[in-house]
Order: structure tokens, then C-alpha cells, then sequence
């Protein structure tokens, strides 16, 4: 069955944008500029103030539900389901795993390449499935333990080529990429028990999807804000990478971005793009499938790869291509999408689950990708 205009557009908008998420993060990472009372010029290392403007474009999720809401209610016959009900707290428990997570791995970003950065949180599906058996009770078929072997495979191959290469570029030292390949893992078991929590206390409750992002995105923005004030005041030596060598220097990000403007554009580029993104793999879910979803979100991390080397940012690395093709096999053997292919076969052409259905049991799991 071909694709419609609509469905072409929202495909186009969740790879365009969630590639756009990435780079616009890692474009305001290589931007130098003077900071506040006449600080000499330095690299724009403020993840923290990065992931504020990441929940801020996640609470933008809201006004577009709200937007969405009012304007079905004005037609003859609503067709737009606002879910049950329920007590906003509910979210705060993923909205702090979410805080955490994504805090720690703009930390990452700032240490490693945007292509590894993005292939590495294929880590979340070992410890999202290991996690659903511990705390869901569900049991994984054989080709989800198949498909973490595989991602564990990748994973080491992705990390060997950074630190065979030394990450290929003079911008970071072979310690800092390490690290930040390490942090990266290390932020999807936190963004697994995120999953589990809103599979287990959340999902239940018949929530829609723009309202769960977007209620996420209140509690991130408003605890994340506030807690800027005392890391203004934590001293942290070489961890800080601002003049005064605290955990986040705010301050130091505004005067930064005064002196070069195009760090805001690249701020924006990152509120905006999770926001129509966010949006845009909800409506492909709907309109078109979870595979579909899943396979677009697989692809922006090639575009991610392909426009890093246009750029300039990377080298060419031939283990890490080895490393992504070794992720993509693992990432569809978990999520079922080798299914429609082994039902075409003649000797595996008995009874199958169904694909697409299959697919949309673990969408609470593995459906929402913030960044």
C-alpha cells in the first residue's frame, strides 16, 4: 500500500527533525565566544542550560495538545480521544529519570562525536528489555535476546573505532571521548527505568501522548530551572568547563550568546526540533505504523553520520559503520521487524503474530525517543 502525501510529510518531518535534534545540540557544543566581565573567549560547554531548552520545546507538547483539543471540539462530531483524567505527579518519577538522563548525556555530547553520541543510545534496549522482565514480568522471545547480543556487539565495535582512532579529530582527547562513550551508556539505563516507569504507573491511566511528553516536559523545565541557581554555586575544578568551574554557569551561557548570536539559533534549532519531533512520531505511530516509527528513528542516525562528515565535524571510520550496521540488526531483531520478512519465506510461512501488532506492545517501551 503506497504512502499518502500526509504520511510521506510526517515520515520526512520525524527524520528531518530528530537528525536536526542531534547536530543543532552538537552544532552549539563547537561554538567559542567570551563570556561575562571580560572572560577570554571559550568553548559554549553549558549542557545543563541545553537540556532546559530540551524540556522546554517537550512542554511546547502540551500547548500543541491543548491547541489540537480546542480545535476538535469545535467540529460537529469530536474525534479526539483526551484520555482519562489524572493526577499530574504521576509523571514527576520519569520526568526526574528524564532530567537525569538527558543532563548527563548533553555532558556526553560535549566529550564525543554527534554519530556515536546517537549510536550509543542503542544501548537502551538491554537495559529497557532486561528491566521489562524484572519489573513488567514479561517474557522476551528468543529473538529480543538475539537482538541485545547483537546490540551489545555493536556497542563494542562503536566504541573500539573511538578508541582505535582517538575519535579522529584533535578537538577531544582520547580520555574525554572514552568517558563520554561511557556516560552515554550509562544515561540509557537511566532512560530505561524512565520507559518502565511510565509503562507501569503511566500508560495505564490511557494518557495521550502529547500530554504525557508534555507534562514530562513542566516537571523537567521548572526542577531543572530552579536547580541552576545552586549549580551556580558548586564548585566542581577541571569537571567545569567555564571560568568559574562550577557545575553550570547560566550567566556565563547568556553573555556567551550575547557576544555570538548564532548559539541561540543553534538553542532554538534544538527546543523546536524536539517539539515537531516529539509530534511527528506520535502522528507516524497513528498514521502509519510503530514499525515505520522505529525504522525513521534507525535512519537518523545514518543522516546524523552522513551530515557530520559533510560538515567536516568527523572522519571517515570504517569500524563505526560496521559498528551501526551491527546496531540496526540488533535493534530490528528486538523490535520484531525481521517478522515480515521471515513470513514471506516458504519454509517460515506458518503462523506468525501478527507484525504490526506486535510491534506496538513495547511502543510504551521503545516509542518515544526525546532526543
Amino acid at each position: 500500500m503506497s504512502w499518502t502525501k500526509y504520511q510521506l510529510f510526517l515520515a520526512g518531518l520525524m527524520l528531518t527533525t530528530g537528525s536536526l535534534n542531534t547536530l543543532s545540540a552538537k552544532w552549539a557544543d563547537m561554538f567559542s565566544a567570551p563570556g561575562c566581565k571580560g572572560s577570554p573567549e571559550h568553548t559554549f560547554s553549558h549542557p545543563f542550560v541545553q537540556a532546559v531548552g530540551m524540556f522546554l520545546g517537550e512542554l511546547s507538547c502540551l500547548v500543541v495538545f491543548h491547541i489540537l483539543l480546542c480545535h476538535d471540539r469545535r467540529r460537529p462530531e469530536p474525534s479526539m480521544d483526551p484520555g482519562q483524567n489524572f493526577s499530574p505527579l504521576l509523571f514527576l518519577p520519569p520526568a526526574l529519570c528524564d532530567m537525569i538522563g538527558t543532563s548527563i548525556m548533553y555532558i556526553a555530547l560535549n566529550m564525543t562525536s554527534a554519530s556515536s553520541f546517537q549510536m550509543l543510545r542503542g544501548a537502551v534496549i538491554i537495559f529497557t528489555g532486561l528491566l521489562s522482565v524484572s519489573f513488567l514480568g514479561r517474557r522476551l522471545e528468543p529473538s529480543q535476546w538475539i537482538g541485545i547480543l547483537v546490540t551489545i556487539l555493536g556497542l563494542v565495535v562503536v566504541g573500539l573505532a573511538d578508541f582505535v582512532s582517538g575519535h579522529g579529530d584533535d578537538s577531544h582527547k582520547l580520555s574525554e571521548v572514552i568517558t563520554g562513550d561511557l556516560l552515554i551508556i550509562m544515561a540509557q539505563i537511566i532512560v530505561a527505568v524512565q520507559m518502565v516507569l511510565e509503562e507501569k504507573f503511566v500508560y495505564k491511566h490511557n494518557v495521550h501522548p502529547l500530554k504525557a511528553v508534555g507534562t514530562e516536559g513542566f516537571f523537567g523545565f521548572v526542577i531543572l530551572s530552579l536547580l541552576l541557581i545552586p549549580m551556580f554555586y558548586i564548585h566542581v575544578g577541571n569537571f567545569g568547563d567555564n571560568p568559574r568551574q562550577v557545575l553550570e554557569d547560566a550567566l556565563d551561557a547568556f553573555c556567551q550568546i550575547g557576544h555570538k548570536p548564532l548559539i541561540l539559533l543553534a538553542l532554538l534549532g534544538n527546543t523546536v526540533s524536539i517539539a515537531f519531533f516529539n509530534f511527528a512520531g506520535i502522528s507516524v505511530t497513528k498514521e502509519i505504523s510503530a514499525t515505520t516509527r522505529m525504522v525513521l528513528d534507525s535512519l537518523r542516525t545514518l543522516v546524523i553520520w552522513v551530515v557530520s562528515l559533510a560538515l567536516g565535524w568527523e572522519k571517515f571510520l570504517g569500524l563505526q559503520i560496521l559498528g551501526f550496521i551491527i546496531l540496526l540488526v540488533g535493534t530490528a531483531l528486538y523490535n520484531g521487524l525481521h517478522k515480515p520478512l521471515m513470513a514471506k519465506l516458504p519454509c517460515c510461512s506458518g503462523p506468525q503474530r501478527a507484525e504490526e501488532e506486535d510491534v506496538p506492545e513495547r511502543e510504551g517501551l521503545l516509542g518515544r525517543q526525546d532526543s
